[in-house]
């Protein structure tokens, strides 16, 4: 070992310790950072008994738009295949804070303004891992006595989950898959233009 690497390696392994370590929310964040530029195409997996807001046959596609290092926006597009055309109405949007991550849900009208139920959401609940966060709605959570949100899923290069959790158990799902980006990017979100 020379003397400049035997001065060198002890101030290397000073600053490396001194490194905070990244913590399980900002590596889920990177995580989904990572498919920015993309939209993939998804399903409905799991739904309440009676639920009729997608039937279960339709395309749906999460599209990665807008990304910068705080905040992601990811519009969800459903077609409609009655009508042979789409909603876009609904973004989800995520923010990273300095201790967790927040969600919200932009729902907007054809015409763009805010739907009469929009910006709903929470903030990650727990240490979650680099591949799952959950998000608590307090107003949900304070009214059934136990917890509702949103739990989502990313596994890179294989799929995208979103879906709502009552307690610790799944109560709507959809996958999409992330070994097939769409060739074709959606337009933008109603109100996104």
């Amino acid at each position: 070992m020379t003397l400049l690497s035997g001065l060198l390696l002890p101030f290397s392994l000073q600053t490396l310790a001194q490194t905070p370590s990244i913590k399980a929310f900002e590596q889920f964040f990177q995580q989904l950072s990572v498919q920015c530029g993309k939209a993939y195409p998804g399903r409905l997996t799991l739904a309440p008994e009676g639920d009729t807001m997608l039937t279960g046959t339709e395309l749906l596609i999460v599209h990665f738009r807008d990304c910068n290092e705080t905040q992601l926006k990811l519009p969800f597009h459903i077609e409609l295949e009655a009508a042979q055309d789409w909603n876009r109405s609904r973004t989800w949007i995520y923010t990273k804070h300095a201790d967790k991550l927040e969600l919200r849900h932009d729902h907007r009208t054809k015409d763009g303004h805010d739907d009469s139920v929009t910006m709903y959401g929470g903030f990650s609940y727990g240490e979650g891992t680099a591949i799952r966060q959950e998000f608590q709605s307090l107003e949900r959570t304070t009214e059934s006595g136990y917890f509702r949100g949103w739990r989502i899923e990313i596994e890179p290069g294989v799929r995208y989950t979103y879906g709502t959790v009552r307690g610790s158990d799944w109560s709507w799902r959809i996958d999409f898959d992330l070994s097939q980006p769409l060739a074709e990017l959606p337009p933008a979100p109603w109100g996104h233009e």
